[in-house]
C-alpha cells in the first residue's frame, strides 16, 4: 500500500535530521536507553544470567512466556527463542529491547533468551559473531542437557538477523548441529549499500523511510573493517554454500532499504534445498519493535506462530 503523501513528507523530515552515526553513535544509545528503558521490570517474568566466552562476559536474559519465573526448561513445557537484538551492531542492548523481548516471550509462548553481544565500534567484526556463537552454542548445551524435547529458534531483527543467519552458517562450516529454526526479520545480510548496490530497495527506499543506505554505510564501517567485509558471516549473501540451514521464515518491509536483499537470501536458501517461509510486510524498517496495535506488528506474529508452531502441535 503506498504511503500517503503527508506521511511521506514527514518521513522524509525525520530521515534527513543532522545525525551522523560515525561520530554520534554515543548519544544514540543514551538516548535509546532513556527512550526505552522499561518503567517497570517484571522480575517474576525475567531473570539475568551470563556466559562466559574467554575473558568476556556475555549478558543474557531470560523472558517468561506466563506470570511466572521459568527456571527449568525441560520442564516449563515450552519451546525456546534464542533473540539476537537490532541496532547496527553498533546501538541497543537488554534493556533497550526490553519490552520487544516481553512481547515476543508472550505472543509466541517461547521461553526467550536475549543475548546482550559486544558492540561496534568498540568491538568489531567478529567480536558480536564470536559473543553470538558462544551464547547459541552455549543455550544449546543447557536446552540438550535439560532433555527438553522441544525445538530451537533463533531469531534477530536487522543486524541481528544478520547475526542469526551468520551464526548459522558458521555452525555449519564449523560442523556442528545448528538451531532448528531461525527466524530473520528485516536482516542484513549484504556488505554494499552505495548507489553500485544490485539491489533496487537501496536506491528506493535509502533516503525517505528514517533508516538510510547513508546510515547502513556508516553502521557497516564501524562493525566490519576492510576484508572482513567480504566474509560471508559479516555479509551471508558472500557464502558460497547456502545448504544445511535451519527451517527459516523471513519478513521483510516494503519501504526498507533492505527489503531486496533480505528476499535474495530467501531465494538462496530455497534454492539450496531449505525450506523457507517469506512474506514481506507493508511496512518501514524497524516497524517490529512497534506496539501490537499496529496492523503490522500483528501480521508478524500471526506468521511467526504459524512457523514455529507448524509442527510443535497445540498451543493456547
Amino acid at each position: 500500500m503506498p504511503i500517503n503523501r503527508y506521511m511521506h513528507t514527514a518521513l522524509k523530515t525525520l530521515s534527513n535530521i543532522p545525525v551522523d552515526v560515525k561520530t554520534d553513535y554515543q548519544l544514540i544509545r543514551r538516548i535509546q536507553r532513556i527512550a526505552k528503558k522499561p518503567r517497570l521490570r517484571l522480575t517474576y517474568q525475567t531473570w539475568n544470567s551470563h556466559i562466559k566466552n574467554g575473558s568476556c562476559t556475555i549478558p543474557i536474559r531470560l523472558f517468561s512466556p506466563v506470570g511466572r519465573k521459568i527456571t527449568s526448561l525441560a520442564n516449563a513445557g515450552y519451546p525456546l527463542i534464542i533473540f539476537l537484538h537490532g541496532g547496527g551492531w553498533v546501538t541497543e542492548d537488554l534493556e533497550t529491547y526490553e519490552k520487544t523481548c516481553r512481547i515476543i516471550a508472550r505472543q509466541t509462548r517461547h521461553i526467550l533468551i536475549a543475548v546482550d553481544y559486544r558492540l561496534a565500534p568498540e568491538y568489531p567484526f567478529p567480536a558480536a559473531l564470536e559473543d553470538c556463537y558462544k551464547a547459541v552454542r552455549t543455550i544449546m548445551r543447557w536446552h540438550r542437557i535439560s532433555g527438553s524435547s522441544h525445538k530451537i529458534a533463533l531469531m534477530g531483527d536487522s543486524a541481528g538477523g544478520n547475526l542469526a543467519a551468520a551464526v548459522s552458517l558458521y555452525m555449519r562450516d564449523r560442523g556442528e548441529k545448528t538451531v532448528d529454526r531461525q527466524v530473520l526479520i528485516y536482516p542484513a545480510t549484504y556488505n554494499d549499500h552505495t548507489e553500485t548496490s544490485p539491489f533496487p530497495s537501496v536506491a528506493e527506499n535509502g533516503t525517505d523511510y528514517i533508516l538510510t543506505s547513508k546510515h547502513l554505510r556508516d553502521y557497516m564501517d564501524l562493525y566490519c573493517r576492510g576484508a572482513d567485509r567480504d566474509s560471508p558471516y559479516c555479509a551471508p549473501l558472500l557464502a558460497n554454500d547456502f545448504s544445511n540451514q535451519p527451517d527459516t521464515l523471513i519478513l521483510t518491509a516494503q519501504y526498507d532499504p533492505l527489503r531486496d536483499e533480505g528476499e535474495e537470501y530467501g531465494r538462496k536458501l530455497q534454492a539450496a534445498g531449505n525450506s523457507v517461509w517469506m512474506h514481506r510486510i507493508d511496512a518501514l524498517h524497524g516497524y517490529f519493535s512497534l506496539p501490537l496495535t499496529f496492523a503490522a506488528v500483528k501480521e508478524s506474529y500471526t506468521l511467526i506462530n504459524q512457523f514455529l508452531w507448524e509442527d510443535e502441535g497445540p498451543h493456547e
